[in-house]
């Protein structure tokens, strides 16, 4: 079956602690909708780092993600219809979302 990357970028921080615990507590209510489907839930980054291409090391995020899940569908359409349910869409954020290759690397 294959697996898709839900990409995390953007979205406003919570205003006060109580509207991150509202968030967060909607945001586990949706990883229970996704049952076994959600192969890799809530993976949040930080302290991000780029090495740039000349081997420089750059602090901060080029993209804005600030996370990722992994889940396993039948099809892009059935993850797509799990991603517009995502409660990180309710803080202006952006879901990305792509199919991961699997590479045989023997």
């Amino acid at each position: 079956m294959p697996k898709f990357m839900m990409t995390y970028l953007g979205g406003n921080p919570p205003a006060t602690p109580e509207e991150g615990q509202r968030h967060f507590a909607d945001y586990q209510a949706w990883l229970k909708t996704l049952g076994s489907k959600a192969v890799s839930p809530a993976n949040p980054l930080k302290g991000t780092v780029c090495v740039l291409p000349d081997g420089n090391v750059a602090e901060g995020n080029q993209t804005g993600m600030s996370g990722f899940t992994i889940i396993e569908t039948d099809t892009l359409e059935e993850a797509l219809e799990f991603a517009k349910t995502c409660p990180f869409l309710t803080i202006d954020g952006t879901l990305e979302v792509s199919e991961l290759v699997e590479m045989n690397m023997s």
